[in-house]
């Protein structure tokens, strides 16, 4: 009896110790919420009016699905597909659309991301990290492109709907 307590007991810590050095089945990540989500969107639509230009708006969460999604109400019948087309690529690739398209221009980037079906290479899709985590995206559509080759006005109006919800992002980490 006594030396089945000791091997049970043998057997417990080092049951212990190998649970501390393999990977958990299990991970935890963060990813917007709804509420988050559609604070940004709106506040890019805001930012946008105040340039001039009507847009829609989609927010998606880390693993691609929508969150939120606001059309304004001059903004044309293909701005919801596309906002949508580029928040998913800016999440899914995580580098923004603007630095997509200009590898496009620049034709250094690899062809299977060009063709990816869904893929959209062009300026307005943006990262949203909290914690050096990606979280999710915001894609702007409606926009004229602008003349920065760094951001397109819908990328400008994404990064001010991103701003509208730093402080929470930052409360995360």
């Amino acid at each position: 009896m006594i030396k089945l307590i000791i091997l049970s007991f043998v057997l417990l810590m080092f049951s212990g110790s190998l649970s501390a050095t393999e990977p958990a089945g299990l991970y935890t990540t963060k990813t917007l919420s709804v509420e988050l989500a559609s604070k940004a969107a709106w506040a890019a639509i805001k930012d946008c009016r105040k340039r001039g230009y009507s847009v829609a708006v989609a927010v998606v969460d880390r693993g691609g699905n929508m969150q939120a999604y606001l059309r304004d109400r001059f903004a044309g019948p293909h701005t919801m597909e596309t906002a949508f087309r580029k928040a998913w690529t800016a999440n899914s690739f995580r580098v923004d659309t603007n630095q997509l398209a200009d590898l496009l221009k620049k034709g250094t980037i690899p062809e299977q991301v060009q063709h990816n079906p869904g893929a959209l290479l062009v300026g307005g899709g943006v990262q949203i990290n909290a914690g050096g985590s990606l979280v999710g995206a915001i894609g702007v559509s409606g926009a004229p492109p602008g003349d920065s080759e760094k951001d397109s006005i819908d990328g400008a109006c994404g990064k001010a709907g991103i701003e509208s919800i730093r402080e929470e992002l930052e409360f995360a980490e």
